[in-house]
């Protein structure tokens, strides 16, 4: 038997059903403030780096071009963002988030936040800073 491998299955599949049972559970979250999680996703990344394109986006909610462009006239039309022309690509747009938005992120990452701590509270502070390690260097890894 693969020493990477025990009676639960391969890696990959234990990281995928973890972030599909953590997705579930933010989603529930997310309920309450009228956004899915690639919306969520999408704020936030959007408000870190303004001027994303739909191209950039999709890449980063692992989704396909026109689900993203989908779910940008999604908040678009809620007024959550707002596209404005890129000034070095006329083909394509710059993704920014409006106040209303940011109001809207800044009180669902309460609630998400309060949420991932409730799902972490049994681990040590040392157990939970080696999981984002060794997430984010996997992440790293396979890029």
């Amino acid at each position: 038997m693969d020493p990477h491998q025990d009676e639960v299955g391969s890696l990959t599949f234990m990281v995928r059903k973890v972030w599909l049972n953590m997705r579930s559970a933010i989603a529930a979250e997310l309920k309450a403030f009228g956004l899915s999680t690639p919306q969520y996703a999408t704020l936030l990344m959007t408000e870190a780096q303004p001027g994303m394109s739909a191209a950039d986006v999709a890449r980063e909610v692992a989704s396909s071009r026109q689900a993203a462009n989908e779910m940008l006239a999604s908040l678009e039309l809620d007024g959550l963002i707002e596209r404005r022309p890129n000034p070095t690509d006329r083909r394509s747009h710059q993704i920014h988030v409006t106040e209303s938005g940011r109001a809207r992120l800044a009180e669902a990452r309460i609630a998400v936040d309060r949420r991932e701590a409730e799902l972490e509270a049994a681990f040590t502070p040392e157990q939970r800073g080696a999981a984002r390690d060794w997430l984010e260097g996997i992440s790293e890894a396979c890029r």
